[in-house]
């Protein structure tokens, strides 16, 4: 008896410790009420977070890599950034979990300059016939998949009649990165290698820091830029933009 009695005892509390450790899982939008996130340095990312989670409290990392890292470790609760670059983190590290209720909801474009209606439209072409196609959910696939790292690039021969110059940011997997052999790629890459040679253009990509990319692309430097860029009003006075080809915004990313 004195034996069954001491097994019912670590059962019970078996099931005390399980239940304690449950409520302090996040798997539900409404607990990031009050929680500590984890954000990259020098963003907007928790200003974001703030327009929902006003009682928030933040700690800043170097990159988004850090912050989820941070997460993962336990040394914050949840990460807030990007929501395909969060995917992306999560499928190359089991035990993370992107929430699929957004904080905010973006569209992400690619931009030229106010007068160069004629490459926008040609951009808003292709994003059309990719999507109409299905192609475009197959180049999700690739570089969105659910486990692991992004597919390698399909070769796509470009033209030959002159330059397309795109700058980018080659920190903003999965839309422009560098691969294991220092190529940039990414989704917005692809894309962009259909635009040049739709066009019959020889592609060249100008890599910058993320700031720098309206600047250069208003001062004549580039035709398009691209990079996981956020279409907004105050944007929108300075460069034209595509159609949008992606709509993510910020996400929150948790422990499994």
């Amino acid at each position: 008896m004195r034996h069954l009695t001491g097994i019912l005892f670590v059962l019970i509390m078996g099931i005390i410790v399980t239940g304690c450790g449950n409520k302090n899982k996040i798997i539900e939008f409404s607990q990031l009420k009050a929680k500590e996130f984890a954000v990259p340095t020098g963003t907007v990312a928790d200003k974001l977070v703030l327009s929902r989670f006003p009682d928030a409290k933040f700690k800043y990392f170097n990159s988004v890599l850090d912050a989820c890292m941070a997460v993962k470790d336990g040394k914050a609760d949840v990460a807030a950034y990007d929501e395909p670059i969060l995917r992306n983190i999560a499928a190359k590290n089991p035990g993370l979990v992107v929430l699929p209720e957004m904080i905010t909801t973006d569209a992400y474009g690619f931009a030229v300059r106010p007068d160069d209606r004629n490459l926008k439209d040609t951009i808003d072409n292709i994003i059309n016939e990719l999507k109409s196609s299905g192609e475009y959910d197959r180049m999700l696939s690739r570089w969105l998949p659910e486990k692991g790292s992004p597919l390698p690039m399909p070769e796509i021969k470009t033209g030959s009649n002159g330059v397309l110059r795109f700058g980018t940011a080659a920190i903003t997997e999965p839309f422009s990165f560098l691969d294991a052999s220092h190529n940039i790629v990414g989704l917005d890459i692809e894309i962009v290698s259909l635009v040049a040679r739709k066009l019959n253009r020889k592609i060249q990509i100008v890599n910058m820091d993320f700031g720098a990319m309206i600047p250069t692309l208003v001062a004549g430097k580039v035709d398009m830029i691209g990079a996981c860029i956020t279409i907004t009003p105050e944007r929108a006075k300075k460069v034209l933009f595509s159609h949008p080809y992606y709509v993510g915004g910020i996400a929150a990313l948790v422990r499994k």
